[in-house]
């Protein structure tokens, strides 16, 4: 009897000390790879950990979590699951381009000068 009392009891601080560690897991979406959004992410498999990758590399970094919801096949439930999970941070947000076109600097404009006043002769 107090041996399956004992076997008990460090089963349940297994669990506790296990379920402890896994929630501490947390991970950068702006710079996490596939696989390991795949493994921290509860509901993400490894195609929406793949989307979610692709979406960055398109439109730049995250500005939120709640930005998650802008990719394919992830939505808010999925997002709060894992709100404690999400850390959002570096990488200024890049804008947007269209695939393959390279974004062209603009050249800025020179500023105009003031007319100039006719001398008064006197």
């Amino acid at each position: 009897m107090r041996k399956s009392i004992l076997i008990l009891k460090s089963l349940l601080l297994s669990a506790l000390l296990a379920t402890t560690a896994f929630a501490a897991q947390k991970v950068n979406i702006n710079s996490a790879d596939a696989a390991t959004l795949d493994r921290v992410l509860v509901g993400i498999g490894p195609s929406k950990a793949e989307a979610i990758v692709a979406y960055r590399k398109a439109n730049g970094a995250f500005r939120s979590a709640d930005q998650l919801a802008s990719v394919k096949g992830i939505g808010l439930s999925t997002i709060e699951k894992n709100r404690d999970r999400i850390v959002v941070a570096g990488g200024a947000p890049a804008a947007p381009t269209k695939a393959g076109a390279a974004a062209k600097p603009t050249a800025a404009r020179p500023a105009a000068k003031p007319a100039a006043r006719p001398a008064s002769g006197g």
